[in-house]
């Protein structure tokens, strides 16, 4: 197997992580504070991509097993539940079936969303009671809600108040992106940025669009079908995101007929680096940024390069490696 594909079986997870934790996100339907009841969550998708290859190996997605964020959590969770008078310790987390581990993670989601929207602080006391009964499962179930927030949203749910048990969400990777060009209310899309740009990171800094749009095909995301949680994923790709500077959207040189890709925009590398991007990827995987030696020698030699083109101006302010070498947007075509 060579590097390149071993590096993509690996990613695989990631991608699947995103796909699942969508799905559990997308079944509870739009963010409200005001407690609904809750249905049975949908089916997730089953199979995943095999990652994008790296440059100089295109290769195509590939099909994998299925496997899902339920079953790695709840290995084991087939064995007989305990007599409820047998023991006074704590509810082992793997014997919560499978279903009503989604079921009360999907509930959890839907309160930290509410939560976002109306900018309020979050307690662990109101955690509790939004999955009641299960309450005793409260580590399992937030740690996995946690995972599907930065997931999908590119939220981090951190710890503020460690007495009172209080917390707030803050953005990953620096990015500063909200996901909303308007007052209009809602949840930030910076999970979908953030994979965006990991893929055009693990395509040699360019991504063919239809290579984008097959990775988020298997993600449930699709051009022209709107989304439940990013709207209308064409116009955010092509026209949201560049016109707010994360992604570069222009013709491929000579292409007959004319075909596109993605870069990214001088913001996106501004605000964060192709090794923020791989650490997000290898938290995600639960691995570490060296388990891909390939891009990790792509991120380190970024870092290299933007510690040597930091540059001090006259008014004091910097310049990095990447605003200096940003190819102008007049450049640039975009179809009409």
């Amino acid at each position: 197997m060579s590097h390149s594909e071993s590096q993509s079986h690996e990613l695989e997870v990631g991608l699947k992580a995103q796909r699942e934790a969508q799905g559990l996100v997308a079944a509870q339907g739009p963010a409200t504070e005001k407690e609904t009841a809750s249905s049975p969550l949908s089916p997730l998708i089953q199979g995943a991509p095999e990652a994008v290859p790296a440059a100089g190996n295109p290769g195509v997605l590939q099909q994998s097993g299925e496997a899902t964020l339920s079953s790695k959590s709840n290995e084991g969770s087939g064995r007989p539940r305990r007599d409820a008078g047998a023991s006074q310790a704590p509810p082992d987390p793997a014997i919560l079936p499978g279903d009503v581990l989604d079921k009360m993670v999907g509930k959890l989601l839907q309160f930290l969303s509410g939560k976002y929207v109306a900018k309020k602080p979050i307690t662990k006391a109101e955690m509790l009671k939004s999955i009641k009964e299960h309450k005793n499962h409260f580590p399992v179930i937030f740690k996995k809600a946690c995972e599907c927030m930065e997931v999908v949203f590119g939220l981090e749910v951190k710890e503020v108040d460690p007495v009172n048990h209080s917390y707030v969400l803050i953005k990953t990777l620096d990015l500063t992106y909200n996901g909303m060009l308007s007052d209009d209310q809602g949840m930030p899309k910076t999970g979908l940025l953030i994979l965006i740009l990991g893929v055009i990171f693990m395509e040699g800094d360019h991504a063919p669009e239809d290579r984008i749009w097959r990775v988020l095909s298997e993600i449930g995301v699709y051009a022209g079908r709107k989304d439940f949680i990013y709207g209308e994923p064409r116009k955010l790709i092509t026209e949201d995101l560049v016109q707010e500077k994360y992604l570069v959207y222009r013709q491929v040189p000579r292409s007959d007929p004319p075909r596109y890709e993605l870069l990214w925009g001088p913001r996106a590398h501004a605000e964060t680096s192709k090794m923020k991007v791989l650490q997000f990827f290898s938290k995600v995987t639960g691995t570490d940024p060296t388990s891909f030696p390939y891009w990790y020698g792509e991120a380190l030699r970024d870092e290299r390069e933007r510690a040597r083109a930091t540059v001090a101006t006259t008014d004091g302010t910097t310049v990095t490696a990447s605003e200096s070498s940003s190819v102008p947007s007049s450049s640039f075509s975009r179809p009409e």
